[in-house]
C-alpha cells in the first residue's frame, strides 16, 4: 500500500475527525466520548507537528498530532501526542509512518520528549510505540472513569537521542 505523509490541514478535517470518532467508538483509544469540532482540534494541536497519512487517492488513512504539555518554559521541549488510524488501514504500517514523521518534526524543532497515555488494552498501539522507541514509564491506575468503569493508563515517552 502506498502511503504519503503530509501536513494535516483543514482540508482533511472531516476525514480526520471521522477517524478520531471511529477510535472513540471502539472504546480503547481515549477517555473522550465525542470527537471535537475542527476549530477545537485545530486550536489544541501544534501546526508544525501534525500529519495525515494519505492513500493513493488522497484519502486520509490516519493522523498524528502533538500538543504542548505545559506553558511553563521548562517544558518547552515536551509534547504529548495522539495517533489514530482508520480501522480498514490498520496493520499496514500507517501508525509507524506517522510516528516517524512526528519524531522527525519534533527533533528538528528541538523537542526532546514525546509522551503519550495509552489504555493497557490497546496492545496494538503499545506495540507500535515500542517499535518507534517509546518506553513505558509507568501505569496510572484507575486514573479516570470511562463509561462508568475505572480505567488505567500506561504512560509512555520517547526521549530524543539527538537532543541533549
Amino acid at each position: 500500500m502506498t502511503v504519503t505523509i503530509t501536513p494535516l490541514t483543514g482540508a482533511h478535517a472531516d476525514e480526520v475527525l471521522a477517524i478520531y470518532q471511529a477510535g472513540i467508538d471502539e472504546g480503547n483509544a481515549t477517555f473522550e466520548t465525542a470527537a471535537p469540532t475542527w476549530a477545537e482540534f485545530d486550536a489544541a494541536k501544534l501546526p508544525a507537528h501534525r500529519f495525515a497519512a494519505l492513500d493513493t487517492d488522497g484519502e486520509p488513512l490516519g493522523w498524528i498530532a502533538a500538543a504542548k504539555v505545559s506553558d511553563r518554559r521548562a517544558y518547552a521541549g515536551v509534547v504529548e501526542h495522539s495517533v489514530y488510524v482508520h480501522p480498514a488501514a490498520r496493520g499496514r504500517g500507517v501508525a509507524g509512518r506517522l510516528l516517524a514523521a512526528l519524531i522527525e518534526s519534533t527533533e528538528a524543532a528541538g523537542i526532546w520528549m514525546i509522551q503519550s497515555g495509552i489504555f493497557p488494552e490497546n496492545a496494538a498501539s503499545l506495540a507500535v510505540h515500542a517499535r518507534a522507541g517509546f518506553r513505558v514509564i509507568g501505569t496510572r491506575e484507575r486514573i479516570g472513569r470511562h463509561h462508568g468503569v475505572w480505567r488505567d493508563v500506561v504512560l509512555l515517552e520517547r526521549r530524543s537521542p539527538r537532543i541533549s
